[in-house]
């Protein structure tokens, strides 16, 4: 497969192209972000999506049962035997009436789609999957990411899982989930804890991998993203095939709403899928680069030549005045998201929207998630919370079917959660208070009686 493959520059006024034995990952003409892309003329492409359904009767090949590589003819950079795989993809989506209730939709309109099923919890695996896949490809020894914990609790376990490569990963001081860190340390990972923020170490690790000739595993690398595209391809399976109306994903450093666009860009241009579903990225509004320049400022794709002075006059004065992101929903705390120009792209290709929810909006809808049957971590309830918003607005009817993505476990961050539920408690205090959020409208507390079964039977009376 690797002779039909290869990597494009993103900017409309270069496009140089790189093999794919290449890591670099940027253009080394113009320093843009580059796509894997594909001779799909000369590539076998099922007639129909429906024709992946009948892979989960070989459920005992590996790559059968991967959740990415059972549509491997959609990301086909890799021979079958170079593909690395650990069972990731597992999935599901449902109905979700509670939530629906809850952003204002009808009870069967509003779906969770949850990848905390992945193996470490988040839905890095599915682009972690194909990165390993490259790294094993091109023969690399060690692999380093930048993270605020999911991607760095991902490469890690592929890293242990396989033994393929060893892994680096570099954190920032401060707000990184113990839950995510502590993936990080078991899985034997060489944790690099820095004075900064995920954009301090992001820099640092795109330095380190330059010099030391280290394999990069950030989104920044586009065989991440090629992993991250079969999210859209699982939602669609997941729903006998025909898209929703709205796909809503938390924007962080925007690789999961890159790739969604990517996908239904390719989808599209194949004749596999006739409707392209309207793509609304949510940033949390203590962390929200995309929202200040495409909602605000009106900075778009323009056919590979967005506006990039703009762009670099934003970081500057988030440098000048020493801007850091803060919000509660660490797994989304960034402010320079490396893969700013290619959401741009995706929301032209799904004609997208972008929104910005507060903290208190997001822990209230996490909230929601979980009295509805789904745990999920902060940064995945900023789906949720967008929902609501666009609902309110109109921009979202009650005709539309709309999928919500969960992209992380809830236990990722089970501090956050016990705080949201016991208001007035010292946890309260220094997670919630700490972010400004004063209120636990949807609090679920516990119970507290004395060693006493009277009290017990009459706390059990009040709830039935």
């Amino acid at each position: 497969m690797t002779e039909f493959a290869h990597q494009k520059c993103i900017s409309a006024n270069c496009g140089t192209t790189y093999d794919i034995g290449q890591s670099h990952f940027t253009c080394g003409e113009c320093g843009s972000l580059l796509d894997v892309e594909y001779d799909w003329d000369r590539l076998p492409v099922p007639n129909s999506l429906s024709e992946f359904a009948g892979r989960w009767q070989n459920r005992s090949n590996p790559l059968d049962f991967s959740g990415v590589w059972r549509f491997r003819e959609l990301l086909p950079f890799a021979a079958a035997d170079q593909i690395v795989t650990i069972g990731e993809g597992q999935t599901v989506l449902r109905p979700a009436p509670q939530v629906a209730r809850f952003v204002g939709l009808p009870d069967q309109r509003l779906f969770l789609h949850y990848e905390g099923l992945n193996p470490s919890g988040s839905f890095k695996d599915n682009g972690m999957t194909a990165a390993a896949t490259h790294a094993r490809m091109i023969g690399a020894k060690l692999a380093a990411c930048a993270s605020t914990g999911n991607t760095s609790a991902s490469l890690a376990l592929y890293a242990s899982a396989t033994s393929l490569f060893r892994a680096v990963v570099f954190v920032g001081s401060g707000k990184i989930a113990m839950g995510k860190l502590s993936q990080a340390l078991d899985y034997a990972a060489t944790t690099i804890q820095i004075e900064g923020d995920f954009d301090d170490a992001l820099r640092l690790v795109r330095d380190v991998c330059q010099r030391e000739n280290v394999y990069l595993c950030n989104s920044l690398n586009p065989f991440r993203l090629e992993g991250q595209k079969t999210t859209a391809f699982r939602i669609l399976e997941s729903l006998d095939w025909q898209p929703p109306d709205w796909i809503i994903v938390p924007g962080g450093n925007l690789g999961n709403s890159s790739a969604i666009g990517k996908a239904f860009q390719e989808l599209k241009s194949l004749g596999l899928c006739d409707q392209v579903p309207r793509l609304a990225i949510i940033n949390a509004a203590g962390a929200n680069t995309l929202y200040e320049l495409h909602a605000r400022q009106g900075v778009v794709w323009n056919a590979g030549q967005p506006d990039r002075q703009r762009i670099s006059e934003y970081f500057r004065v988030l440098d000048e005045t020493n801007h850091r992101a803060s919000t509660v929903a660490t797994a989304i705390q960034i402010n320079r998201p490396v893969n700013l120009e290619k959401a741009l792209r995706a929301l032209e290709t799904c004609d997208g929207v972008v929104r910005q929810v507060s903290d208190q909006e997001i822990l209230d809808a996490k909230a929601q998630v979980g009295a509805g049957g789904f745990g999920c971590e902060p940064a995945s309830a900023a789906s949720v919370a967008g929902t609501r918003q666009l609902v309110a607005e109109g921009v979202i009817t009650s005709d539309d079917r709309v999928v919500c993505i969960l992209t992380g476990h809830q236990l990722k961050d089970p501090d956050t959660t016990v705080a949201y539920h016991a208001p007035g408690s010292e946890a309260f205090q220094r997670v919630c208070v700490a972010q400004g959020i004063h209120q636990a409208p949807h609090a679920n507390p516990p119970q507290i009686v004395a060693n006493n079964l009277e009290e017990i039977v009459d706390v059990l009376r009040r709830v039935g």
